[in-house]
């Protein structure tokens, strides 16, 4: 557990604290079982991760996100560059997955290549 967010994770935080988005409760820095979620609404069951470079192809992150699922949550993970620089589809993709309870959701729980524009996102 760290003490000091990264700029994405202050500037996502900043729109999810208190319950500023869509009236939903979002906490941060969570324990499940023996992970840490960045963001968490339990009430949706919706994790939300805001992940640096050094989660790229992270095989750890895939068998973490693996068992988060088994205990019924949805994993969104975001890129910071995308949190940083494409607010608005961050932002469009949270609110789709509150809107649908669905623990199976068509949302990805793999951000976007680092280089991929929203543009090129499939709906």
């Amino acid at each position: 557990m760290r003490k000091e967010m990264t700029v994405a994770e202050r500037l996502l935080w900043s729109i999810l604290r208190d319950r500023r988005f869509s009236e939903y409760k979002f906490r941060r820095q969570v324990p499940v079982g023996r992970f840490i979620a960045d963001f968490m609404c339990y009430s949706a069951r919706l994790i939300v991760e805001a992940d640096g470079g050094q989660h790229a192809e992270s095989a750890y992150d895939e068998s973490r996100t693996l068992w988060l699922e088994a205990q019924d949550f949805r994993v969104l993970r975001f890129w910071n560059s995308q949190i940083l620089t494409q607010r608005r589809t961050v932002l469009d993709t949270l609110h789709a997955a509150l809107a649908d309870p669905s623990p199976r959701s068509a949302l990805p729980s793999r951000p976007l290549p680092q280089g991929e524009r929203e543009e090129s996102r499939a709906p």
